[in-house]
C-alpha cells in the first residue's frame, strides 16, 4: 500500500537517493529543499506538515557542516549546526508525532552520521549536533515503546556527496594534497576504506522504514564497515 513519506533535505544527495527508494516502492514522496520548509523554523515546518495531511514516514534528512578547530569555531556556526540538525529533527518528528500516534503507526527515521558516536577533529558543532539528533531519537522511542510508530537512526560515515566535496576541497586547501589523496584520507577515516555511496544510506533508511521493521525502535544502524561496534 502506498505510503505518505517526507524526507527533509531531499533535493539532492542522501535525500535525493532515499526519495527516489521510495518512489520506486510505490510510496508518495515529499521532499522539500530550505525553500519548500525551513526546518529551523518553527512556523514553517508547521505550515508545511498542515499541508501534507496524515504522514506515514518521516526521514529527518536536512542536515549542513563546518568544519574548524574548537578554538576557530564562531558562535554561528556551532548555532546553525545545531538548529539544522538537531532542532530541524525535533521540529519535524514534533509535527508528525501526534498523527503517528492516533494512527498507532508510523516509522520516523533520522540520518545522523558516525559522528553521533565519536568525536572527530575539527567537528565540535557537527559532532555535537549528531549526538543531539541521536539522543532525539532514542528519548522519541523510549516515548514510543510497545506502539505502532518506531524512531532509529542511520549513522553513515564520509558519504559520496556535495557536503563530503566541500570536505575534500577544505583538506587540499589546508594540505596541498591532490584530491584524490585528500578523498583517500576520508575513506581511511572508517574500516570501510572507501567513501559510502547515497544509495546504499537510502537502502538502510528503507529498512528501517519498512513494515517488517515494526519490532526495531531507538535503534542506530552504523554504516562504516564494522569500526563502531552500535
Amino acid at each position: 500500500m502506498s505510503r505518505i513519506v517526507v524526507v527533509t533535505g531531499g533535493t539532492r544527495g542522501i535525500g535525493a537517493a532515499i526519495a527516489a527508494r521510495f518512489r520506486a516502492a510505490g510510496d508518495k514522496v515529499h521532499a522539500p529543499g530550505r525553500a519548500d520548509c525551513d526546518v529551523t523554523d518553527e512556523d514553517a515546518v508547521a505550515r508545511y506538515f498542515e499541508g501534507l495531511g496524515p504522514v506515514d514516514v518521516l526521514v529527518n534528512n536536512a542536515g549542513i557542516s563546518a568544519s574548524a578547530p574548537l578554538a576557530k569555531t564562531s558562535l554561528e556556526q556551532w548555532r546553525t549546526q545545531i538548529e539544522v540538525n538537531a532542532t530541524g529533527a525535533f521540529l519535524c518528528t514534533r509535527a508528525v508525532l501526534p498523527g503517528m500516534r492516533s494512527r498507532d503507526t508510523g516509522r520516523i527515521v533520522t540520518v545522523a552520521s558516525t559522528a553521533s558516536h565519536i568525536g572527530y577533529r575539527y567537528t565540535a558543532g557537527y559532532t555535537a549536533s549528531k549526538h543531539a539528533a541521536v539522543g532525539l531519537m532514542r528519548a522519541t522511542a523510549a516515548e514510543l515503546a510497545g506502539t505502532g510508530v518506531t524512531a532509529n537512526a542511520v549513522c553513515p560515515a564520509f558519504v559520496r556527496t556535495d557536503m563530503t566535496a566541500a570536505s575534500v576541497a577544505r583538506i587540499q586547501e589546508r594540505t596541498g594534497r591532490d584530491e584524490a589523496d585528500a578523498e583517500a584520507a576520508l575513506a581511511a577515516a572508517s574500516p570501510l576504506g572507501r567513501l559510502l555511496e547515497p544509495d546504499e544510506v537510502a537502502h538502510a533508511v528503507t529498512f528501517f522504514a519498512a513494515p517488517e521493521a515494526a519490532a526495531i525502535n531507538g535503534q542506530t544502524l552504523v554504516l562504516d564497515g564494522g569500526g563502531i561496534q552500535s
